[in-house]
């Protein structure tokens, strides 16, 4: 789990994105108003596990460094 402030750009180089789940105001206000909660329970459902998953064996045949191509 990497977390990123103010809008950071980019990914470290050494890792590489599994999943990435956006909690500014602007992503859930007009849907979930402040209940982050509700919101992030919502996300697990809609989520592409397969994809999340081929990611993640990708990620396990690499250097550690981002692959452009996955």
């Amino acid at each position: 789990i990497e977390q990123f402030y103010d809008q950071q750009n980019g990914i470290p180089v050494a890792t590489v994105p599994l999943f990435q789940l956006d909690m500014w105001e602007h992503a859930f206000y007009l849907d979930y108003q402040n209940v982050k909660a509700d919101y992030v329970k919502a996300i697990w459902n809609i989520v592409n596990w397969a994809d999340v998953q081929a990611r993640f064996e990708n990620a396990r045949k690499t250097t550690g460094l981002v692959n452009p191509g996955a």
